[in-house]
């Protein structure tokens, strides 16, 4: 029996308020890393109305200047207009912070050496920085290899801000949110529902001043320059049942944060699967990748991807959770949800032997600590925005699917689980 549902995903650009805080902890992370690798960092951002607040538990041999960082962050988001309430010349920044507590480092020190430098032997010496699940997910949807709704969304935001930073569309301010319902049959995608986008724009529009006459020229801008160039590698299209609700509220003026308080961490379904997959609860931004609720959830990511480019399901997550200062997961746990096309303790065996999921495993696998140094400063503050995963835009290491024939080769053969 046929079996019709809809599901929704939304993703938020740039200058939404808790994304500046998130963007705002991954630039200080780079910053920190690009000096001093070995750097411990848990960078917490809170913005409002003039206000920048950092915070957070930081132990470094790094020199850095958080105020400058911070506002050349924001100036680069697009916050540059006094009048927006909320401006990289004009905000105040505050600092409150502390180093990382002694009992918390001891559990995951080993030498004076980075990860990147540690022998495989001495991998099974550093534990992980806290307990705690992880979960990573891919599905055969699109190309990137993530569920529809969530790229759809992703995408959308991207060309938001694509379109206001070219001056296509100066009209347009940094804040903004997208939403994406696709329908779906027997579990897959097969239309376009609703369209959903809330822009921040401009009090007037090229001299038209009648509020209503400046919502139309939005809907009809964001339609030919936003959502039709983001379908363009995608199979299902918008169809003339499709609904477009541009500003529901009728108008969206006061934003950024003027218009709601931001916090980092606090946008982790917009940073993963769309509420599609599970998520373990723990934020990314701001942390280092001894953090397990940040580099595990890139390795479960990984593992899960290649499995679904080796065509061994369509359909793949992955589960994984440690305990503080161990270095071996406690737990792996793969489900393909009935589209898998090997056993899945077989293929559970197979990823154990060929994926790092130790923590300075993971990390040296992904040279996650010097990335920042070997991308000219600019590594972890480009996925604070639009998604951790599925970044086509991004040369992101958790997103190759450079053991997909490994998987296919060693797996060839081996029977479904009935």
């Amino acid at each position: 029996m046929s079996r019709q549902y809809l599901f929704t995903s939304e993703s938020v650009t740039e200058g939404h308020p808790d994304k500046v805080c998130d963007q705002i902890s991954d630039t200080i992370l780079d910053a920190l890393l690009t000096q001093d690798p070995s750097s411990r960092v848990a960078a917490e951002v809170l913005v409002n109305t003039g206000l920048v607040m950092i915070s957070g538990e930081i132990t470094t041999q790094a020199q850095v200047n958080y105020v400058n960082l911070a506002r050349e962050k924001i100036a680069e988001i697009g916050y540059v207009h006094p009048d927006n309430g909320f401006s990289a010349d004009s905000c105040s920044v505050l600092l409150a912070i502390d180093e990382q507590s002694s009992d918390i480092a001891q559990g995951v020190d080993a030498a004076q050496e980075t990860r990147e430098q540690m022998s495989d032997d001495d991998l099974d010496k550093v534990g992980a920085g806290d307990q705690g699940l992880m979960f990573g997910f891919a599905c055969d949807e699109t190309p990137e290899l993530m569920p529809m709704p969530m790229s759809l969304a992703h995408r959308m935001c991207r060309r938001l801000a694509a379109v206001r930073k070219t001056g296509q569309l100066p009209y347009l301010r940094p804040d903004g949110k997208s939403q994406v319902s696709v329908v779906y049959e027997n579990g897959r995608p097969v239309g376009i529902d609703t369209i959903l986008v809330s822009t921040q724009h401009a009090s007037t529009i090229e001299q038209l001043n009648d509020n209503d006459a400046i919502q139309a020229k939005i809907k009809e801008d964001l339609w030919s320059a936003v959502v039709e160039p983001m379908f363009a590698d995608i199979d299902i299209k918008p169809s003339d049942k499709t609904r477009w609700l541009v500003n529901p509220t009728g108008k969206f003026v006061i934003g950024g944060p003027q218009g709601d308080c931001g916090l980092t961490g606090r946008k982790i379904i917009v940073d993963t699967y769309g509420g599609y997959a599970r998520h373990g609860g723990g934020a990314f931004s701001g942390k280092d990748p001894t953090k397990v609720d940040r580099s595990a959830a890139y390795a479960a990511r990984y593992v899960a991807k290649n499995i679904v480019a080796a065509g061994l399901a369509r359909k793949c997550e992955v589960q994984l959770s440690y305990a503080i200062g161990v270095a071996k997961p406690v737990s792996v746990l793969i489900d393909t949800f009935g589209t898998g096309k090997v056993d899945e303790e077989r293929l559970l065996e197979t990823v154990q032997r060929h994926f790092e999921l130790r923590p300075a495993g993971i990390i040296k696998a992904f040279n996650l600590q010097s990335m920042p140094k070997t991308r000219n400063g600019r590594f972890y503050q480009e996925v604070a925005s639009y998604g951790h995963f599925g970044r086509p835009d991004l040369d992101l290491p958790w997103e190759r699917t450079d053991k997909a024939e490994l998987l296919k080769e060693e797996l060839a053969g081996a029977t479904a689980k009935k």
